[in-house]
């Protein structure tokens, strides 16, 4: 038999982001995460018409939010904290989980082996799928973000958490780099959700799975008591991203945060391709 060739690879993958991005979840996914962003700032503008001021914090994250009256482009940044912990996450876990559990349950994985593609193949091209979806969602996310923030609020130069000012330019690609580093922190939870799928042949329950063990990390990264083992958990470094608005960039964070993700993403990969490699499909 001839092995397939890179167009036919690309096929493949062509076919399964239009199978993914045409079910109604996905696109249900979508909007829940492009309407965060409105409900932000919609929620912002409301506590502020009155001439108050919204609550803030400190340097990062959801402290953002103090900036946004005074420029929108920080709506971006507000709303990639607000759905980094737990929304981006749980479409992620959702596409990843169903990735070969849905095909099993569905009875089409069968017939998707039975093409030259080949188990590792398969699996390289539905883990593919699932890393376009992060970026699409984080870029959602960003965009509508955006365009809610330039309709509520000015836009102009940024103050940066180092009190320096940048150019709206400068800003705009910030904000680029921002969501790119979001949508990277999520590629250990894609592995992790992938590997979950190929335990069984429930789309349901290996996207339970995926979820409950999203939220339950995250508990356990907010109790103290376990502070010596936070720094490996994926979900501890997520925020780091706030330190792309310092000047200069403060990389230390960013850096041990996107190496943590290839770290699950090799280690949940590997056990994702023996399983599979090795699983009986019997549906």
């Amino acid at each position: 038999m001839r092995r397939p060739g890179p167009l036919w690879t690309f096929g493949l993958f062509r076919s399964e982001l239009v199978t993914t991005f045409r079910r109604w979840r996905t696109i249900a996914l979508l909007a829940v995460l492009a309407g965060v962003p409105v409900l932000v700032g919609i929620a912002v503008k409301i506590e502020t018409s009155d001439g108050s001021s919204v609550g803030g914090g400190g340097g990062g994250g959801p402290a953002f939010i103090t900036q946004i009256t005074n420029n929108g482009l920080f709506l971006v940044f507000t709303a990639l904290a607000a759905t980094l912990p737990f929304f981006l996450p749980m479409a992620i876990g959702v596409i990843a989980g169903d990735a070969i559990a849905g095909e099993a349950n569905a009875g089409t994985l069968r017939y998707l082996l039975v093409a030259p593609a080949g188990r590792t193949r398969l699996l390289i091209t539905k883990y593919a799928t699932t890393m376009t979806f992060c970026l699409v969602a984080t870029l959602v996310v960003a965009a509508s973000a955006l365009a809610v923030g330039a309709l509520l609020f000015p836009l102009g130069e940024l103050t940066t958490i180092s009190g320096t000012r940048i150019s709206f330019a400068e800003g705009l690609g910030r904000a680029l780099l921002i969501a790119l580093v979001v949508a990277a922190s999520l590629i250990g939870v894609a592995a992790l959700g992938l590997f979950v799928s190929t335990l069984t042949n429930s789309g349901i329950a290996a996207m339970t799975t995926t979820v409950g063990l999203l939220i339950t990390v995250q508990i356990l990264d907010q109790i103290p008591q376990l502070h010596t083992l936070q720094p490996y958990f994926f979900s501890h470094y997520w925020l780091s991203f706030a330190d792309l608005m310092r000047d200069p960039v403060y990389w230390d964070d960013v850096q041990r945060n996107l190496g943590l993700q290839c770290l699950y993403a090799a280690v949940f990969g590997s056990a994702a391709w023996a399983r599979f490699t090795a699983k009986d499909i019997t549906a």
